[in-house]
């Protein structure tokens, strides 16, 4: 389980970081909203720990922020800020879990747990940027309203790029979404189907651009 850990206190950070390795957590910290959003942009976490009281802002104002780029990665607030009006303008806000500090580390992962088993069917199932629309459940895709009408590779590789949007998607990761395990991958294959998808995507007029990160992967994001 990777979790991204949003606190400034640095001992704080420490401590929690320690604690939640021993479960086998690998852990990520980021000092402020700002390095939050870098971070986020530049990988995949199953969850995200979110300190309310942070140097640029409210930690809160975050959530709205993820929510807006398609990021619906389960967010605990974890705050000094414990009275029921703030757990209520935290939940109120999106977040899926709130505990006031102190808390007890065990509680703390319990609830991790807890937040990652919730079906997968209480996530949108439809996705949004630009003028594209991705229905993720059955593949189908269309700009307002006009259908677009994709292979089956291109499909896989617009979805995986929509469902972290905004972020970099490496290129093992569009891989293993596009191909089996058993098939033989040419060593162009991937950019001929982005290079295809970008071209229709362009054409229908989607508002939508892929752009490749030299080395790493490919990033989808509006135009």
């Amino acid at each position: 389980m990777r979790i991204l850990l949003v606190e400034d206190e640095a001992e704080m950070a420490a401590a929690l970081s320690a604690a939640l390795r021993k479960y086998d957590m690998a852990v990520d910290r980021a000092a402020s909203i700002s390095e939050a959003e870098e971070l986020v942009a530049l990988a995949v976490f199953d969850a995200i720990l979110l300190d309310r009281q942070l140097p640029d802002g409210d930690g809160l104002c975050l959530i709205p922020r993820l929510r807006k780029r398609g990021i619906h990665t389960p967010v605990i607030i974890l705050t000094a800020k414990g009275t029921l009006p703030d757990r209520i303008s935290g939940l109120d806000a999106g977040a899926d879990d709130y505990m006031a500090k102190p808390f007890a580390v065990e509680e703390l992962v319990a609830r991790l747990r807890a937040v990652l088993r919730r079906p997968a069917d209480l996530k949108p199932d439809m996705v949004r940027l630009g003028r594209l629309n991705l229905n993720l459940d059955h593949l189908d895709a269309d700009v307002e309203g006009r259908p677009l009408r994709l292979p089956r590779r291109e499909l896989l590789v617009l979805a995986t790029l929509m469902r972290r949007m905004g972020r970099t998607v490496v290129r093992a990761t569009l891989e293993a979404a596009v191909y089996a395990l058993d098939e033989e991958i040419q060593s162009n294959a991937l950019d001929t189907h982005i290079s295809r998808l970008r071209r229709k995507l362009s054409e229908a007029g989607a508002g939508v651009e892929i752009h490749g990160i030299r080395g790493i992967g490919y990033l989808m994001k509006g135009a």
